[in-house]
C-alpha cells in the first residue's frame, strides 16, 4: 500500500476567519484538480478560524481540518484553553502536539506533551507529533539524545493498538523554523533515519508505516528535494502556507 504524502498547513496566530476562509477558498482552487492520489493536505487554522475553514474544505476528502493545540482534559476549569471534544465538535480530525513553539514558548515539557498525544489518540484525534532539537543541542552532539527523549515520553506507555495508524512524527530543527534557514539534505536524512530507528525500537514493524514529516522554513523551491528524500512523507508548512498561491505551489510542484 502506498503511504499517503502530506502536505499540512500551519498558519498559527495569524488569519481573521474571514481570511482564513478566502485563504482556504483560493487553495481548493489551485490544487483540487492536480492532487495526487496519495495526497492528503491538512490546514491548521487558528481556533476562531476552523469554522469558516471547515465550511469550505468539508466535502473535499483528501483535505483535512486541524486544531493548533489542545489541553488534555475533557473540560473544566482551564481559562483559554480548548479540549479534544470541541476541535472534534469544529470538524478536526487532526491536531499537532509538542509544536516547538509550545515547548520552548509555552514551556510544554515532554511530560506534558505525552500527555496529550495520548489523549488525542484516545479521542480517535490523528496527532502530528513535532520533535527537534535546538541549535545548542546540535553544535554539542546531543541529536539523537533530544529526538530519544522526546519519543520516549511518548512512545514508552503506548502500544501499536493504541496508535491505530494515526500517529504521525514532524521533525522540525527549531533553529529553521521562521529564520529562513533549511537544514541540509544530509542533515534532514540523518534525524529522520534517526527518527525510523527509535519508532523501529518501540514499534517493531509498525514503525514502517509511521509517516515522517519535515518542518523547517520549507518553501516552493525546496520543498520538491526535501520530498525526494527517504524517510520524508510529507511537510509540515509555516510562514509559506499562509499565503494561498504559495502553498499551492509547495502541493502542485512536489512530485
Amino acid at each position: 500500500m502506498l503511504m499517503k504524502r502530506y502536505l499540512a498547513a500551519n498558519w498559527k496566530m495569524f488569519k481573521t476567519a474571514e481570511q482564513a476562509h478566502k485563504t482556504a477558498k483560493d487553495i481548493i482552487t489551485n490544487i483540487q484538480a492536480k492532487l495526487q492520489t496519495n495526497d492528503e493536505v491538512i490546514i491548521f487554522p487558528p481556533f476562531t478560524a476552523l469554522g469558516s475553514v471547515f465550511k469550505v474544505i468539508q466535502n473535499i476528502s483528501q483535505i483535512q481540518l486541524g486544531g493548533q493545540n489542545f489541553y488534555p482534559a475533557e473540560q473544566g476549569a482551564f481559562t483559554g484553553e480548548i479540549s479534544p471534544d470541541m476541535l472534534i465538535d469544529a470538524g478536526c480530525t487532526y491536531s499537532i502536539i509538542g509544536h516547538s513553539e509550545r515547548r520552548h514558548t509555552f514551556q510544554e515539557s515532554n511530560d506534558f506533551v505525552a500527555q496529550k498525544v495520548h489523549m488525542g489518540l484516545e479521542k480517535n484525534l490523528a496527532i502530528i507529533l513535532c520533535i527537534g532539537e535546538t541549535l545548542d543541542q546540535r553544535q554539542n552532539g546531543l541529536l539523537e539524545k533530544t529526538l530519544n527523549s522526546q519519543l520516549d515520553s511518548v512512545l514508552n506507555n503506548l502500544s501499536p493498538s493504541d496508535i491505530k495508524n494515526r500517529l504521525l512524527i514532524a521533525y522540525e530543527p527549531v533553529w529553521a523554523i521562521g529564520t529562513g534557514k533549511v537544514a541540509q539534505k544530509e542533515d534532514i536524512r540523518e534525524a529522520h533515519s534517526l527518527i525510523r530507528s527509535i519508532l523501529k525500537k518501540f514499534l517493531e514493524q509498525k514503525s514502517d508505516i509511521i509517516p515522517i514529516l519535515y518542518g523547517g522554513s520549507v518553501k516552493s523551491e525546496n520543498s520538491s528535494e526535501i520530498l525526494s528524500l527517504d524517510n520524508v512523507n510529507g511537510v509540515l508548512v509555516g510562514g509559506a502556507s499562509l499565503d494561498a498561491q504559495t502553498f499551492s505551489d509547495i502541493i502542485i510542484n512536489s512530485k
